[in-house]
């Protein structure tokens, strides 16, 4: 009886034990899908100070790069779900690839969001010597041919864009009116307006903040409801064009998709706090960056609707890659 009451009261110790460890315990790694420099390492390594102090323990910045976001992805989505192994999700490896990307090896149900933190306006822009000064400008010159719009890639962000925003201004077949110039990476796509190689492009404001800032390339289109500091263009809501405000860059934080409630509540409250902290939000906004915190039913909600957006004109337009 004796040593049935020990085993008893031992059992109940260890099991109380484990009911007062809390989340977390040690260092939370933190999967970064690209690699160093990009907007997404930028905006992690940025946030990285202040959301540490939050989660009051040392986070782990890791780049798993590869396969246009994915290969960190799938890192993350095989991970055990016990909020040790995080991801900084990004509007190209968890909007613009699966709505574009037959055989991407995750879905969105893979994962779950505990937030979105930063959105990129994207921004339209052409140069001074084009002639161009604004949207019917551009539109004008598409119907009556020879227009070429520059990417980062086929099945970017910026594909999308371009095709997108033409469409929503009429442009019945974007993909054979204007040509699609891709180049590598998004440095390059910007050359390629600068030198004349392309008449347009579109892209993360962040990217063009300089060009503008120096005036060697022209803003005619930000797709915001509100103006974005630094350039003055028409907001899709200005032109009536409402679709087009789901066409941003973002970046947000998820864990697998059965990521305990208690941890998805924890990052909420986490980032709740660091999305405050004065020194991020100025360096973002100087970069172009909105800082808008989402809570993780807002951030489902919001990257649901951006999928279904770009995976709706990605069917209209033909633009699925199968292989």
């Amino acid at each position: 009886m004796k040593l049935k009451n020990f085993f008893a009261t031992t059992a109940v110790s260890v099991l109380a034990t484990a009911a007062a460890a809390e989340y977390p315990e040690r260092p939370i790694n933190m999967v970064i899908p690209y690699g160093a420099g990009g907007a997404t390492d930028i905006s992690a390594r940025t946030i990285a100070e202040p959301l540490g102090q939050a989660v009051g323990k040392p986070l782990v910045m890791v780049n798993v790069t590869g396969a246009g976001g994915a290969t960190g992805s799938v890192n993350v989505q095989n991970a055990t779900a016990d909020g040790y192994t995080m991801l900084f999700a990004r509007v190209g490896s968890h909007s613009v690839n699966p709505a574009m990307k037959a055989t991407l090896p995750y879905t969105l149900d893979d994962f779950r969001f505990v937030t979105v933190y930063e959105i990129n306006p994207v921004a339209c822009a052409v140069t001074p010597a084009s002639g161009i000064e604004d949207m019917d400008d551009l539109i004008t010159k598409v119907n009556e041919g020879g227009v070429t719009y520059s990417s980062s890639g086929v099945g970017s962000l910026l594909h999308l864009a371009g095709a997108m925003v033409l469409k929503e201004f009429g442009v019945e077949d974007p993909l054979t009116q204007a040509t699609h110039i891709p180049q590598k990476g998004g440095g390059a796509a910007a050359t390629a307006v600068l030198n004349g190689t392309a008449t347009f492009l579109c892209t993360n404001s962040s990217a063009l903040a300089s060009f503008v800032a120096n005036g060697q390339l022209i803003p005619i289109l930000v797709t915001t409801a509100e103006p974005v500091p630094g350039f003055d263009a028409p907001t899709a809501a200005d032109l009536d064009k409402p679709e087009l405000h789901q066409l941003v860059g973002w970046t947000g934080i998820a864990g697998p998709d059965d990521l305990p409630d208690d941890v998805a509540e924890k990052w909420g409250a986490w980032m709740a706090e660091a999305t405050k902290d004065e020194g991020f939000v100025e360096q973002m906004t100087t970069r172009g960056s909105v800082i808008e915190f989402m809570t993780p039913e807002e951030a489902n909600e919001f990257i649901d609707t951006q999928y279904n957006t770009f995976r709706k004109l990605v069917d209209e337009l033909g633009m699925r890659i199968e292989g």
